[in-house]
């Protein structure tokens, strides 16, 4: 695996790594309020970066095009804002960064259905 495919599955584990200690971490607190934020790393870090990096991986000539990577960019900037935006979401101090979050994370989505549907016609 190279390229952007890599790109997405290593910081997918990375994600799920930081997800699985912060799962740790709540259990051994009992202190489970993060929990949202926690399920959102899971989910939108590990499982959707890993499915794109396979993606990648498996249509070569998608991940060569310049989109794969403002791809990566912005499911990247996706994660890294909506995960820490959600915690002040949950304690009522601003929704804003996790609301960025995901629409950056929509966009990304959006350019992956693009990418799928334009690797279908080649």
């Amino acid at each position: 695996m190279r390229g952007v495919a890599f790109l997405f599955f290593a910081t997918g584990v990375l994600c799920v790594t930081l997800g699985m200690m912060w799962g740790i971490h709540m259990a051994i607190s009992g202190d489970h309020i993060a929990a949202p934020a926690h399920a959102h790393l899971n989910l939108v870090g590990w499982v959707t970066m890993a499915l794109f990096g396979v993606f990648y991986h498996l249509v070569p000539s998608a991940a060569a095009s310049g989109l794969a990577k403002v791809h990566y960019l912005l499911a990247l900037a996706g994660v890294v804002c909506m995960v820490p935006g959600i915690l002040p979401a949950i304690n009522e101090k601003g929704e804003a960064l996790a609301a960025i979050g995901s629409i950056l994370t929509f966009a990304s989505m959006l350019v992956f259905l693009f990418t799928v549907v334009r690797s279908r016609a080649a």
